[in-house]
């Protein structure tokens, strides 16, 4: 059995121990890294499992000093391939929808909650999750944008820490606790694309966007 294989096998039989330990949110928050660069260097550190199956890790990109920071849930295939976030169908999407409200990558930061792509493309579990959302929040305050859009109901339990649905969820304006960005939530376009009937919500949501960011600038 290889070791991927093996990690899938110890998680789904429950067998959590696996992980390594997660770091506080505090003690993220509260170390001395201010950088894109040292953050990256530390969470290089982690020791996760997730490490043995991918090819690159996928950190972010775009502006770093964007109003706007995406964040979606976990690297696909061809992000992996390239260590890049949202640059396969689903990424190519996104770019359509940001263009509809009059923006592109370079006025935008783009990030996920894992950094390296679970075997399979499954969705990533509690644990995982754990592990890096200090990390995502770091990640977050360093950028220190208007808004956040978590795409998808993975990166929006996560970030909202709320066990609701993406459908009740999404569209609605929040606040996370220490956080003074404004944070709302939409479809993730790889759903969008297995589901384009809900596009229509998701524009909904967007146009949302595109007034909150008239009103700051």
């Amino acid at each position: 059995m290889n070791s991927c294989r093996l990690m899938e096998w110890l998680s789904e039989m429950g067998e959590t121990d696996i992980w390594d330990e997660p770091m506080s949110i505090q003690a993220v928050q509260k170390s001395n890294v201010v950088t894109l660069q040292e953050l990256r260097a530390l969470m290089e550190q982690v020791d996760s499992p997730l490490k043995q199956c991918a090819t690159n890790m996928v950190f972010g990109v775009g502006n770093e000093h964007a109003n706007v920071l995406l964040l979606g849930e976990a690297p696909g295939a061809e992000e992996d391939k390239q260590g890049l976030p949202f640059v396969g169908q689903s990424g190519q999407l996104l770019d359509k929808m940001l263009a509809a409200i009059g923006l592109d990558r370079s006025m935008v930061y783009i990030t996920n909650i894992l950094p390296w792509r679970p075997p399979g493309n499954r969705t990533p579990t509690s644990e995982e999750i754990a592990l890096f959302l200090p990390y995502v929040l770091k990640h977050i305050s360093i950028i220190s944008p208007k808004i956040v859009v978590c795409l998808g109901g993975t990166a929006t339990k996560a970030l909202l820490q709320k066990n609701d649905g993406i459908v009740r969820l999404r569209g609605r304006w929040t606040k996370v606790e220490g956080m003074s960005a404004r944070v709302i939530a939409t479809f993730h376009p790889a759903y969008l694309l297995r589901s384009p009937s809900q596009k229509r919500e998701a524009w909904i949501d967007f146009l949302q966007i595109k007034s909150a960011l008239a009103s700051i600038n």
